[in-house]
């Protein structure tokens, strides 16, 4: 069952498999989805990590989000803002309440999540070890951009993605690396899914950078 928000957001935390000492996935979910979504694809790239799920809270119509937009690619800035101290405020409870090493917390959004993923990363950059995004927008422009240095980031982009052009990929790729993170861009020739492949590369991707004991 999903738990009560009572740390901020209604979620799921799965304890790893194997017991302490495992990652931390946090996985966020895209337009429309729930704590629920991600959870399989979760379990299917970090097998002995312990998942950590939120359900976003805004609602358009009736699909949850983790912030709300004006338009179709035009996020409302100050709701992003707030929406990404509220998570980050989330984070900081769980890790209390379920013991995970902050040091081993990697996020895994999607869309929306890895909107909202980007947006973490860029004011509170303390708080992820590292990132996947999931074909992801730039959610602002940071100035002073904040100090990335040790966080390892994958974005995973689709050259025939609809709703994200090229170029927000590859400015949002330029701020992170510019900020010192250490990122990575994958190109696949799909649309705004996700193939097989790429979840084969993300599974690949945090074995090199979270290995499940240590």
């Amino acid at each position: 069952m999903s738990t009560p928000p009572d740390l901020g957001f209604v979620h799921r935390f799965v304890p790893a498999p194997g017991g302490p000492g495992a990652p931390t996935l946090l996985l966020l979910h895209g337009t429309g989805g729930n704590e629920d979504d991600l959870l399989p694809l979760g379990r299917a790239v970090a097998p002995q990590a312990a998942l950590l799920s939120p359900r976003g809270k805004v609602l358009e119509g009736a699909m949850p989000r983790f912030f709300r937009r004006l338009a179709g690619g035009v996020f409302d800035h100050e709701d992003l803002i707030l929406r990404t101290h509220e998570l980050a405020g989330f984070l900081e409870r769980a890790v209390g309440r379920y013991g995970i090493d902050p040091a081993r917390l990697i996020a895994l959004g999607f869309s929306n999540g890895a909107n909202i993923a980007a947006s973490l990363l860029l004011l509170h950059p303390g708080a992820l070890r590292a990132a996947v995004l999931l074909r992801p927008m730039i959610p602002f422009e940071p100035d002073p951009p904040p100090d990335l240095s040790g966080v390892s980031v994958l974005v995973a982009a689709g050259r025939m993605d609809a709703m994200v052009p090229p170029a927000q990929t590859e400015r949002l790729a330029a701020i992170l690396a510019s900020s010192g993170a250490d990122v990575e861009v994958h190109w696949a020739d799909a649309g705004h899914g996700l193939l097989q492949a790429e979840v084969d590369l993300v599974r690949s991707w945090l074995e090199r950078r979270a290995p499940a004991g240590g």
